[in-house]
């Protein structure tokens, strides 16, 4: 098990919870919570050792296209795929949409 940690820009923080996913073969779960003003932080804790540059690259990807509002995700993987996580980060940035009736992204 290996455990990392990132951190990104963002505005203000969600008001929302979000929980996607489930921890099985093959997959992962994609917690969200509010975070703290002006950043993003992800904790990965992850079966597969030695990925730490495949996980920097996938969510700087994700987070440095585009602001998004301030989260905390937690993100607990069982050897998902690139394309696995891109698809889970979507469900639950749509899932936080509905329920805030925002965004994930920052208003502009």
């Amino acid at each position: 098990m290996e455990r990392l940690q990132f951190e990104y820009p963002a505005g203000e923080p969600t008001t929302q919870r979000v929980l996607v996913g489930v921890v099985g073969s093959g997959d992962l779960e994609v917690l969200i919570e509010p975070g703290e003003a002006g950043k993003t932080a992800i904790d990965v804790t992850t079966s597969v050792d030695g990925y730490g540059k495949v996980w920097d690259a996938q969510l700087s990807r994700v987070f440095r296209a585009e602001p998004r509002v301030a989260m905390r995700i937690r993100i607990h993987d069982f050897g998902a795929t690139p394309g696995v996580v891109g698809m889970r980060l979507a469900e639950a940035f749509e899932q936080l949409d509905a329920t805030s009736g925002g965004t994930g992204k920052e208003a502009s």
